[in-house]
């Protein structure tokens, strides 16, 4: 007995060990999170769609209240729905995957919306419609890419998920874009 003791008793430091994480050479923690983050291939992957998604709320916000056509301004609250529910799903893959994803936009995002935030009335509409245009058409190539090279299950799954509600989006920006005759203002 008194030589299994010392060996349960290794055993459960080398569990601790395991569960807290691992450290560096400085003896500092890494964060198991960061360290899969780090060699997922699915990393940019949920980086964008987390970006993506928080400038889809935010620009629909803007819509809402900027836009003068009433078919803009329903998109926008739809980009805030089916976003902010996407963002809450990917959250969660997040966690359950101990990683930490971003939540401001990327520099183009926040271009995107320096410049809706300056327009109003038909000229925002036009704007808004043509960006979520472009934005949508990106989106669908990438979370179909996803779908079919993506290593990560819970990833994957998610981009399987949202992929429905991303082609329904696209369909949508499309009609209000001819029905606005077409054109880009971004």
């Amino acid at each position: 007995m008194a030589v299994l003791r010392p060996l349960v008793l290794g055993l459960g430091i080398a569990h601790t060990s395991l569960v807290m994480g691992a450290q560096n050479a400085s003896g500092d923690r890494i964060d198991a999170g960061a360290t899969k983050m780090l060699k997922s291939p699915d990393t940019a992957f949920a980086i964008n769609a987390a970006q993506g998604g928080t400038a889809e709320v935010k620009m629909g916000k803007l819509a809402v209240e900027k836009a003068s056509d009433p078919d803009v301004k329903a998109f926008g609250q739809q980009m805030i729905d089916d976003h902010t529910k996407a963002n809450d799903q990917l959250a969660s893959v997040a966690r359950q995957e101990y990683m930490t994803l971003p939540s401001e936009l990327t520099a183009k995002d926040e271009a995107m919306y320096s410049r809706l935030e300056k327009l109003s009335g038909a000229a925002f509409d036009k704007a808004y419609v043509a960006g979520m245009l472009k934005d949508h058409e990106a989106d669908l190539k990438e979370f179909e890419k996803e779908m079919r090279t993506g290593k990560d299950p819970n990833i994957k799954n998610f981009a399987a998920q949202t992929l429905p509600v991303l082609q329904d989006h696209l369909e949508r920006v499309k009609s209000i874009h001819s029905k606005m005759g077409g054109g880009s203002s971004m």
